[in-house]
């Protein structure tokens, strides 16, 4: 259809408007409808509904027929159901009726019963326009395929991808079976502050506005950690938070610069205890959203029985690179290991950080099934306790399904003095040029001087397990509304 073709039938859609409107039958006067059942229900009960009469509501969707009889194809929040329109049954508005377009939102009275054909159907002995459609639907049979307009115009892509709305009714159940889960542990969901004066409890570059009042610059959060821990402080000993965060980083299928951030923390426990219960949310949700314990994800199945596997960072690098970081103290070697395996460790300059980069590149794909990578350099962990056998790891974990990062977790640094040397450190990091490093925070260091209990720390990223869950292959897929460049 051409652009001018295209223009004709809108304004006939605008002239459709304009004479309802001048015969006194505004549709946008409309303020409600009694609806008393929904499609779904009509097709899974029909027979407490044969022969009923109901009251519904929805959206056009498709038109057929021609004479005095037509079918129409009903749309609501629940799937749809076919309305029987016959010109004996509605000799008044018949031939209004059949000026409707697709698209436009009607209110239905009449009974229910089922076609020759079998089809469960209303017997239409009502029918009013509720809201006019000024737009074009894409056409039924090819739908809306374009990715980008089908993420800039959400509302159109799930009038005409149903399946698209059933992907974002089990994210609302997966959030609140999370919330199931934490409030039978005796959590505590708590609400923290999205804006800042520091970006902290992350490494991450913030987004920055300014808060005209107080003349100040603040900061919208990157993670939820360093407010939770302070609770923790004041008494509460198990407080849980699921909510946005936000990191002006890059986009690609896993990451949006907005996402929604699960973090829990518990005192008197450590990062073993962590594991466990990552074991068993993981277990639960797979019992109650998919039912079973193998979630299908692309080609794989992956399995989420507990006990899940577990290795050190270490170990998995000399594993799939032959290279024994465990053994290195010079800065140079380790940087001379990683030019031969051809990864950029500009800017980096420890073992630590070094082997951290080789482990990005050569093993984090490889981690299908469940796998806990435990004991991360201390000078990637700013937050997390030094394991006391080997002061250069921390007692941290990273969980990684299906080669991405799923969990992260630690048992929570509380010595002040080590917290404030580790700042001091990304400190240093931030004036050599990482916009990521984490920054001082004085009352941070306050609070820990009066005293954190030891303390388990849990972050989720929920729109990754969601993918897992729905089986969706870009983070684009599980958000309603992700971030867009604007088409201007």
């Amino acid at each position: 259809m051409t652009t001018e073709n295209l223009s004709e039938v809108l304004e006939v859609r605008r002239d459709k408007l304009k004479k309802s409107q001048e015969a006194g039958k505004n549709p946008f006067e409309e303020t409600s409808y009694d609806v008393s059942v929904l499609a779904k229900a009509v097709e899974e009960k029909f027979e407490e509904y044969e022969e009923k009469p109901v009251s519904m509501a929805g959206r056009i969707m498709s038109k057929r027929g021609q004479g005095k009889v037509a079918f129409y194809d009903l749309q609501d929040s629940s799937g749809r159901i076919q309305l029987f329109l016959k010109k004996d049954l509605l000799p008044e508005i018949y031939d209004e009726i059949k000026t409707y377009d697709i698209g436009d939102i009607v209110g239905v009275k009449g009974e229910v019963f089922k076609t020759k054909m079998g089809q469960i159907s209303v017997r239409v002995s009502e029918i009013i326009l509720l809201s006019k459609s000024l737009q074009i639907l894409p056409e039924k049979y090819h739908g809306l395929k374009d990715m980008d307009l089908r993420y800039r115009q959400r509302y159109v892509d799930l009038i005409v991808n149903p399946e698209v709305k059933d992907v974002f009714k089990k994210r609302s159940l997966i959030m609140r079976k999370i919330r199931e889960f934490y409030d039978a542990r005796d959590f505590l969901e708590v609400e923290t502050p999205v804006l800042s004066n520091l970006a902290g409890g992350a490494n991450a570059r913030p987004f920055v506005t300014h808060h005209n009042a107080l003349d100040i610059t603040l900061y919208c959060r990157i993670a939820l950690e360093l407010s939770l821990k302070r609770l923790i402080v004041g008494g509460f000993d198990k407080v849980y938070e699921m909510s946005r965060v936000f990191r002006n980083e890059g986009m690609d299928a896993t990451h949006n610069p907005e996402f929604t951030l699960l973090e829990s923390y518990e005192a008197y426990a450590n990062y073993e205890d962590l594991m466990k219960m990552i074991e068993e949310l993981y277990s639960f949700l797979a019992a109650e959203v998919n039912h079973s314990e193998i979630v299908i994800y692309g080609d794989e199945e992956i399995n989420l029985k507990a006990p899940f596997k577990k290795a050190r960072m270490v170990d998995l690098v000399k594993e799939h690179t032959n290279v024994d970081f465990d053994v290195m103290t010079d800065v140079e070697v380790a940087r001379a290991a990683a030019k031969e395996l051809h990864v950029d460790v500009d800017g980096k300059n420890s073992v630590g950080e070094i082997m951290a980069e080789v482990f990005d590149e050569y093993v984090e794909d490889k981690l299908i099934q469940p796998t806990f990578v435990t004991m991360h350099p201390v000078e990637i962990s700013p937050l997390a306790k030094k394991d006391p056998k080997d002061p250069r790891y921390t007692e941290r974990f990273e969980l990684f399904i299906n080669g991405a990062e799923c969990a992260n977790a630690f048992s929570e640094l509380n010595d002040p003095i080590d917290q404030k040397d580790r700042f001091m450190s990304q400190v240093q990091k931030k004036t050599d040029g990482d916009d990521e490093a984490h920054p001082y925070d004085a009352d941070f260091i306050n609070a820990l001087e009066v005293g954190l209990p030891p303390t388990g720390g849990l972050g989720i990223g929920i729109d990754r397990l969601i993918m897992l869950f729905t089986n969706q292959h870009s983070i684009r897929d599980v958000i309603l509304f992700p971030t867009m460049k604007p088409i201007d």
